[in-house]
């Protein structure tokens, strides 16, 4: 599986971005995979940001997330999305998207993850 995550840019407080993640699969569908995004700011260890099983009936979120972003796939796109608003100074990072063979439930731990695309940056300006 490869993954391609794209989106990221500069934006104001208080704005929104979408980022994409597309994969390219053999072998197996894409539908097939749980998929993740993951962040990681300057200095600090990466972390989980949301989550969702392989049909887009089951999502989790870290915290900070919660109520300003929203995780969905489009799983004839091969793509999935992260919906960010009401974007933070803090939510500046390295935005990650994974994908889980396993595919059943939405993980937060990153061991389970088994591919990683190559990260998008997003940064919130004031």
């Amino acid at each position: 599986v490869q993954l391609q995550a794209s989106g990221g840019g500069l934006v104001q407080v208080g704005g929104s971005l979408r980022l994409s993640c597309a994969a390219s699969v053999s072998g197996r569908t894409f539908s097939s995979y749980a998929m993740g995004w993951f962040r990681q700011a300057p200095g600090k260890e990466r972390e989980f940001v949301a989550a969702i099983n392989w049909s887009g009936s089951n999502t989790v979120y870290k915290d900070p997330a919660k109520g300003r972003f929203t995780i969905s796939r489009d799983n004839a796109k091969n793509t999935v999305y992260l919906q960010m608003n009401s974007l933070k100074l803090e939510d500046t990072a390295v935005y990650y998207c994974a994908a889980d063979s396993l595919g059943v439930a939405p993980t937060q731990d990153s061991y389970e993850y088994d591919y990683w695309g190559q990260g998008t940056l997003v940064t919130v300006s004031s």
